[in-house]
């Protein structure tokens, strides 16, 4: 068992957070990962603790002795985890035994619900009713709060998908703002959005132990999607200058509350930050917002307890100021701190500049993403090499498009393959096909053709090459295979007018290949030797 003792008023501290924001269910899983003996690497650094709970896989957990409020865990669970509670029961092991402690936080759990259930039922008659629509100078958290309600108890099931949840949303909750200002419309418009992401992100947290969690998943990703092309629609069809001037406080609140749901860094279906970046990307000329949020950032990275991938996505956030500002240097020097880079996290700037032909710029983002690229998956391959391509046109020689092309072989082979052949350059074209060892039989007869009129002997090689590996398959299908290839062989030689030399040829392969009884026969059979 770990032994690692903190001072008494700090365990006592723990135990009062613990029992002030813990649900006894999840305390009670906390736990039995703890009774399991899945606390492992358990230290303190500073003002906390550091520890590693083994689940499906490996949490990193960190307890904040100051302010319990502000630990965290690397999993997906929106709040306060098991894993945390399993390393708060290590923590408590010296003084007592935790099973005991359990059953105590349990007990004083149930009490503070009953005491606020009995004071919230006091209250009722008191109460204001609520409102039945959302009002046009209320608070985006007041959309949220009506939002919820309108979704409440919603769940992913066999009977309802992400997709009904997605598409009631969109045609039940933009009605409620129809007779707004259209300035209020337009941040009410993106509050639904936003709400949406946040309710996929919690469906695709809540069914990730489902046996259907690879459609649950799957849905939510589609969604997510789906989400994020709306929310940039959106955002570009708004006059953020003229919009922000008429409704200054539901704008900074619907960018404060960005600011905190955004960054976790954690697991998700939606890219936060993304959307994150989309949203200030519209505030470029604002510096007053600007430097206010950027403080903030350096504040978040200033702490030393951060997990590496929640450090990766404040060092991201901060560096796009200093991209939509123009400063370039500082933006890649800061970058080159990132523990994990990830291609995808970039293409927003591809995507920008390619979108508006600012050819130089692009070339530096496709240059930036060049050594993370071939990690990219097949949608980001595609585009990386699609654009480069594009930009390539513009410069004064397409060499370093062709170097790139070569050093992402063998995954870039159908971009560098097309492009060999749109440029004429046959004799790289076979150079590819021959290093790659693909057969003739596996490629476009019009690329065949293409290059046959151009020069059929550039095209023996590759023949010679395929149909000898055919042999040395040793099997009769391989040689019916080979003979098709020599057939075709034969016809460019006489194409040629080498005969001579495809005599020479077939009699010194027969010659190798003399033990291969049914390869034989099936040369005779072409009558090329007797």
């Amino acid at each position: 068992m770990l032994k690692l003792q903190i001072p008494k008023n700090r365990m006592n501290y723990l135990m009062k957070q613990v029992q002030h924001h813990y649900d006894a269910v999840i305390l009670e899983n906390g736990w039995e990962y703890y009774h399991k003996g899945r606390v492992s690497d358990i230290e303190l650094q500073g003002t906390s603790i550091h520890a590693r709970v083994k689940g499906q896989k490996v949490h990193e957990t960190i307890i904040n002795l100051e302010d319990f409020t502000h630990s965290e865990c690397s999993c997906n669970y929106d709040g306060f985890c098991k894993h945390i509670a399993a390393a708060f029961f290590s923590l408590y092991a010296p003084y007592g035994r935790p099973e005991l402690l359990l059953q105590q936080l349990k007990q004083a759990i149930h009490s503070r619900k009953k005491t606020v259930r009995s004071a919230a039922s006091v209250l009722q008659g008191k109460k204001l009713e609520k409102p039945s629509s959302p009002l046009e100078d209320s608070m985006p958290v007041e959309w949220h709060r009506f939002f919820e309600g309108k979704f409440h108890g919603f769940s992913i099931s066999h009977q309802q998908s992400i997709e009904t949840f997605y598409e009631s949303a969109l045609e039940t909750l933009p009605a409620y703002a129809s007779a707004w200002k259209p300035s209020v419309q337009e941040v009410y418009r993106l509050h639904i959005i936003l709400f949406m992401m946040r309710k996929i992100e919690q469906f695709y947290q809540e069914t990730k132990s489902s046996y259907l969690s690879y459609y649950h998943e799957n849905g939510c990703k589609i969604t997510a999607k789906q989400c994020e092309e709306r929310m940039e629609e959106t955002l570009q069809a708004i006059d953020v200058k003229a919009s922000t001037r008429a409704e200054p406080k539901h704008w900074h609140a619907t960018l404060k509350m960005l600011s905190e749901f955004a960054l976790h860094g954690k697991d998700s279906p939606i890219d936060w930050l993304l959307v994150y970046r989309l949203f200030w990307w519209e505030f470029k000329n604002h510096p007053k917002v600007l430097k206010e949020e950027t403080q903030r950032l350096e504040l978040l990275l200033s702490k030393k307890e951060l997990t590496a991938r929640r450090r990766d996505t404040l060092i991201i956030a901060k560096a796009h100021f200093d991209i939509i500002q123009g400063n370039k240097e500082d933006a890649f020097r800061l970058l080159a701190t990132l523990k994990h880079p990830n291609t995808k996290d970039f293409f927003i700037y591809l995507h920008h500049y390619y979108e508006s032909k600012q050819w130089e710029e692009t070339l530096v983002w496709l240059r930036y993403l060049l050594p993370t690229v071939d990690q990219a998956n097949h949608e980001d391959f595609r585009v990386f090499c699609q654009y480069w391509q594009d930009t390539a046109k513009h410069l004064d020689s397409d060499a370093e498009w062709v170097q790139v092309m070569e050093s992402l072989l063998p995954r870039s082979y159908y971009y560098y393959t097309a492009y060999l052949l749109h440029t004429k350059r046959y004799r790289q074209w076979v150079d590819l096909q021959l290093a790659n060892r693909i057969s003739p039989l596996s490629l476009y007869a019009m690329e065949l053709k293409a290059i046959e009129e151009h020069d059929a002997e550039l095209l023996l090689p590759l023949y010679h090459q395929a149909a000898e590996r055919a042999v040395l398959e040793k099997n009769r299908a391989s040689y019916t295979t080979a003979v098709r290839l020599l057939k075709k062989l034969h016809a460019f030689y006489k194409q040629l007018g080498q005969e001579d030399r495809w005599e020479h040829y077939v009699y010194r392969l027969s010659d190798k290949f003399s033990r291969l009884r049914a390869f034989q026969e099936e040369l005779k059979k072409g009558k090329w030797i007797r």
